[in-house]
């Protein structure tokens, strides 16, 4: 087994543990602090975090950008070309920091205007936004070694010990908020685990890259050496905030055009699509240095096999996590936090298919950030243009629906078409129709197995599910069998799922004797 696959498995086995672990702690979670701490300030928490998320964008993408100048110095372990690198990446990250802290005094001062109304108080919002907007700024002061540590392919070291303190960090606010009730306190507890993650990780660092040396004034004379990185940093920050307005910015928009106290609601679906989004990220995260160090390979043939392999693989496990939601999302919400917190039926199955549209394209999207290519800028401008339009159209008649839609129409088209036209003609110089004459097998596989989730949906678990009990019945005796079928249907019909079955050769000389496929 080659070292970038063994730090790829690592990396998901890992990421896959902590999954897990933090799953079944944030609905827990959820439940005690909307019990204990009110849907008003859950509903808040998640309109800053926004916020602050909405300020990550002053990182411009220059993170992205240079981890791409990584790969090639840590495959030769020329130690003074990523001191180089990583001296620059610390400058610029340390003045992002304290831009970000002063762009984040001036939004607050718009607070009474956002924020005046709720029964919190505004002295509350103040401290929770500043606690929020000191861990953001230490984050980029302090923090930036762990994209050297990703780009080695050790990120499952950086899921390890940040996973780690969070849930350590959930556990104290979960007994907190139940024996207190005190909202002050649930802010400072993450303050506080935010240190400690600093302090932790930074010594951590300084064992595993006794060789790295970082010079902020070495940096700033670097960025000269790197035009480069500037010419990036400008594509990637258009991407930037592209990706926020569609993906991050739900919680702000709810709070603006329907209530604060709706966002509480509709985080609770956000809640669950995110960890499910987090689950096949996993196997991104996993493979993105491993991607980046293939193409620096410039092996054609291996490249194309891999790209298939990912592609099956990603299409396997957005079955496993869709095919669910769209069976047991309504009756999870229902027997996790009461109907009182279920949003109509129609923002669920728009829900789902915006996490499809994002989520179907990943493979392509990760060996197009693997290999530099942001020079579509045109098509972040357009999708920008198209949501905001059509939301500010839609968003003050039909509410949530409405901005689930502007996010729907704006990346249909170039999720689906541009995005693999793009990667192969420019990445892998190939006619896009190698793309599409395999792609015809995954969509219409998918779209066959999630007709039939609506079926069993409609037929059985919204006519009988009513309880926990119910629920874990009617997922034991639908959703193996449905996952069984699929995964062996696309072991049938695509060269992906064969090539990445064949990684055990046991088990694929198997399958193929049973299926009889030669």
């Amino acid at each position: 087994m080659s070292e970038r696959v063994h730090r790829s498995i690592m990396n998901i086995k890992v990421g896959m543990l902590f999954y897990v672990l933090s799953l079944f702690l944030a609905f827990f979670s959820r439940k005690v602090f909307l019990d204990c701490l009110g849907a008003e300030f859950i509903g808040l928490t998640g309109m800053l975090m926004n916020i602050m998320s909405f300020l990550s964008v002053a990182e411009l993408g220059i993170g992205t950008s240079i981890v791409y100048f990584l790969y090639k110095p840590l495959q030769e372990d020329n130690h003074e070309k990523i001191n180089e690198v990583m001296s620059m990446l610390a400058y610029l990250y340390r003045c992002i920091g304290f831009i970000i802290g002063g762009i984040g005094l001036i939004v607050s001062l718009f607070f009474p205007w956002w924020f005046g109304h709720l029964s919190t108080g505004l002295p509350l919002v103040y401290f929770a936004f500043y606690s929020f907007l000191a861990t953001s700024m230490s984050g980029y002061i302090f923090n930036y070694k762990q994209l050297l540590v990703g780009a080695n392919q050790k990120q499952y070291m950086v899921s390890a010990y940040f996973q780690t303190i969070s849930i350590v960090q959930s556990l104290t606010q979960i007994i907190l908020a139940y024996y207190y009730r005190n909202l002050y306190l649930w802010v400072v507890v993450g303050l506080v685990f935010t240190i400690i993650g600093i302090i932790v990780f930074n010594y951590r660092i300084r064992q595993l890259y006794p060789w790295l040396q970082v010079s902020l004034k070495e940096g700033r004379k670097n960025l000269r050496q790197y035009p480069e990185v500037l010419k990036k940093t400008k594509q990637v920050f258009v991407l930037k905030i592209k990706d926020f307005i569609l993906n991050r910015s739900d919680e702000l928009l709810v709070g603006t055009f329907v209530s604060v106290t709706q966002v509480a609601f509709y985080g609770n679906y956000t809640m669950i699509i995110n960890k499910l989004i987090y689950l096949i990220n996993i196997l991104g995260d996993g493979m993105s240095a491993g991607v980046g160090n293939l193409l620096a390979e410039g092996n054609e043939k291996n490249t194309m096999k891999v790209f298939w392999e990912m592609t099956a693989t990603r299409f396997f496990i957005m079955g496993m996590v869709i095919f669910p939601l769209i069976m047991y999302l309504q009756p999870l919400i229902s027997c996790w936090v009461g109907n009182q917190y279920q949003l109509d039926d129609i923002i669920a199955y728009l829900l789902i298919f915006t996490l499809f549209l994002r989520l179907q394209y990943a493979t392509v999207y990760l060996f197009v950030g693997s290999a530099g290519l942001y020079g579509d800028v045109w098509t972040s401008w357009a999708e920008l243009i198209i949501n905001i339009a059509v939301t500010l159209c839609l968003a003050p008649f039909y509410g949530i629906i409405g901005i689930l839609l502007g996010k729907i129409v704006s990346v249909f088209f170039f999720n689906v078409f541009w995005k693999p036209y793009y990667l192969f003609s420019e990445g892998f110089h190939k006619s896009v129709w190698e793309f599409w004459h395999p792609m015809i097998a995954y969509y219409g596989l998918f779209l066959i197995f999630a007709g039939v989730s609506v079926a069993i949906n409609y037929l059985f678990i919204s006519n009988y599910v009513n309880s926990w009990l119910t629920l874990i019945i009617g997922g034991i005796l639908t959703y193996p069998i449905l996952l069984l079928f699929y995964f062996l249907s696309l072991f049938v019909f695509t060269r992906g799922m064969k090539y990445f079955v064949a990684r055990k050769p046991v088990v694929y000389h198997h399958l193929s004797k049973i299926l009889c496929i030669k």
